[in-house]
Parts: structure tokens; C-alpha cells; sequence
């Protein structure tokens, strides 16, 4: 019995190591500088800016930041960063948008996409609610994608895209 249950204590340990390794592996994977740009809507219903951005993200074993900013129409320019903590595949954190006050993240890594649900630090487009995903896309492509709800249809509405390539 004993050697039965130290086997599966070895098996546990070997597999939260690997999940750990595989978590680190995607981290780094999107460590580095990315520039790029894509579409930001002003308001549900309203049309979307283009945007031009640079972002730089840092990462350790178990966190990432990044750090961005985003210019339209040649004279506005906003930046947003993040800071995430990862737990096995369990992802929690904060990020910093338009409003400049922080808002809560929290999600999990499927694949090459960390899938977010936002709770605003105020209202946006509606309510406190939405859904971030950060994807790796092949070797050297992030994108950053926001996803609200319009209050009257209910339908989903992308807010955000950014399309970034590694530098």
C-alpha cells in the first residue's frame, strides 16, 4: 500500500512539474517587444478607430507584464499595461486601460490563448463586464482582443483588436 501511494505522489509531483514547465514554456514564448496595430471602438454601435501600438512584455516562470501604447488619428495616444500571475493553468491579474484605474482579470490558458474575464475597474460600454483572450499566434504574432456585450442586443461585440508582431 505504501509503495502504491508513493507512486502516485511521485506521478502528482511529476505532473504539477511538467504543467509548471509547460506554463513557464508559453510565458516566454510571449516575452519580447511587439508592434503592430488593429481596431479599438469608440462606443457599442459607433465605429472602430485605427490604431498603431508598441508593447513590450516581460516574463517570469509564473507572472508576464506588458506594457503598450496605442496611437490613433496621429495625436491620441493611450497606453495600457498588465500584470498577471499564473497557477498552473490558472491565470489572475490586473490590467490598466483608457481609465487609467486597475481592472481584475482572472482566467486560464487553453492551447495558445489565455481566455480573461474583466470586471472594469468602472463602466464600459454598458456594465463592468467583458472578456479579454491574449493569443499567440505562430512563432512571432500576439493578439490582444476584447469582447463586451451590447446592452440593448445582447449580442457579443468585439471592442478591441491588436494584431502585433514580435520585433
Amino acid at each position: 500500500m505504501r509503495a502504491l501511494s508513493a507512486l502516485v505522489m511521485a506521478g502528482a509531483i511529476c505532473f504539477s512539474s511538467s504543467a509548471f514547465a509547460a506554463e513557464e514554456d508559453f510565458l516566454k514564448s510571449i516575452e519580447g517587444q511587439w508592434t503592430g496595430g488593429g481596431k479599438v471602438l469608440t462606443s457599442i454601435g459607433g465605429s472602430n478607430v485605427n490604431v498603431t501600438c508598441k508593447m513590450k512584455s516581460d516574463a517570469e516562470s509564473s507572472s508576464f507584464s506588458m506594457n503598450g501604447n496605442c496611437r490613433a488619428l496621429a495625436v491620441v495616444s493611450r497606453s495600457f499595461n498588465a500584470d498577471v500571475t499564473a497557477k498552473g493553468n490558472a491565470y489572475s491579474g490586473k490590467y490598466v486601460g483608457v481609465s487609467g484605474k486597475p481592472s481584475k482579470l482572472v482566467g486560464s490558458r487553453n492551447g495558445n490563448t489565455i481566455a480573461f474575464n474583466v470586471t472594469w475597474a468602472q463602466p464600459e460600454y454598458g456594465d463592468r463586464d467583458a472578456q479579454m483572450t491574449i493569443q499567440k499566434v505562430g512563432e512571432d504574432g500576439l493578439r490582444i482582443r476584447t469582447i463586451d456585450q451590447d446592452p440593448k442586443s445582447g449580442k457579443s461585440v468585439v471592442t478591441t483588436q491588436l494584431d502585433l508582431k514580435r520585433q
